[in-house]
């Protein structure tokens, strides 16, 4: 009954969500400005500059003895013709940093950052419907997953847009999304690490390509297992090589898996700016020479 009761406010919240009492949705951003990185065989290098305001936002104590190493993580690869597509993230030993997402226009040989980077978030999956039309899916994970959203482009990866799932701030990540035509899909949503009463598991559909998602079911059980096509994607992978300490793409061929590109674990370093030394006190002037009385003769 209890069950019954939070999937009834659930879909209430929706429809006044259809009914337009959400917050307004954001605008598309504007690719980064960012450098062309091209493979020639050596791994490439994502570079991350750390600020002080990344340290605070992640509650990074690092120092300059003791930098805080961040790494690359890549997790989703999706090919769409001659383009290809990885989503991640970057993070240090304990905490999410920065979500990533890279694209190929040239089947790997050159690679840029199409979106901005989201601070505390991440990507974990990538699909494209046709050769313009695609999604990538993530969420912010600090502390806890929350606040899960869809990238849409719809000119083939060469802009993106952000879109929430949710009409306000909440725990739950993307379990998994599909889309069986360029507007009709289906996203599952885990909150098993919400620690908040209610359904577990949450199912959203959506008729307009992602721009808006609404509840249709909820429950304790998590859902049927289902082709994650936004992660796996038949002869391709991403794997993890200790020798080279990168992430190699590969694409399957006759002979065996053949090296796309590679990208280095390391992305960068974070510690504290240098300060500047203060500068020394003026001295204050030095005083005249007193003029002494001459000294007495000795009778």
């Amino acid at each position: 009954m209890i069950e019954q009761m939070t999937v009834r406010a659930a879909l209430a919240a929706c429809m006044l969500l259809q009914a337009g009492l959400c917050c307004a949705q954001p605008t598309p951003a504007a690719p980064p400005e960012t450098k062309v990185m091209s493979f020639a065989g050596a791994p490439l290098r994502v570079e991350y500059k750390c600020s002080d305001e990344d340290m605070q936002a992640a509650g990074l104590h690092c120092t300059e003895d003791e930098p805080c190493r961040v790494y690359l993580e890549l997790v989703a690869v999706e090919p769409v013709g001659a383009r290809v597509f990885l989503a991640g993230n970057l993070h240090t030993e304990s905490v999410t940093i920065q979500s990533v997402l890279l694209a190929s226009q040239d089947s790997g040989r050159s690679w840029s950052e199409p979106f901005e980077r989201l601070r505390g978030g991440t990507l974990d999956r990538i699909h494209f419907f046709d050769y313009d039309t695609g999604w990538a899916a993530g969420q912010l994970v600090q502390p806890l997953p929350r606040d899960p959203f869809l990238l849409l482009t719809t000119d083939g990866g060469a802009t993106w847009r952000r879109r929430p799932v949710f009409s306000e701030s909440r725990p739950g990540a993307v379990e998994n999304f599909q889309f069986k035509s360029r507007t009709e899909g289906t996203l599952w949503i885990d909150r098993t690490q919400s620690g908040e009463s209610g359904a577990l598991y949450e199912r959203y559909e959506s008729s307009t390509g992602g721009e808006s998602w609404t509840l249709r079911d909820a429950g304790n059980r998590p859902p049927a297992a289902a082709p994650d096509a936004a992660r796996e994607r038949p002869g391709w992978r991403i794997r993890a090589d200790a020798k080279s300490q990168s992430f190699r793409l590969e694409r399957a061929q006759e002979s065996g898996w053949q090296l796309v590109a590679a990208f280095s674990f390391l992305a960068g370093e974070c510690r504290p700016a240098l300060q500047p030394l203060p500068e020394p006190p003026e001295l204050p002037p030095e005083p005249p020479p007193s003029k002494s009385l001459p000294a007495r003769k000795k009778r």
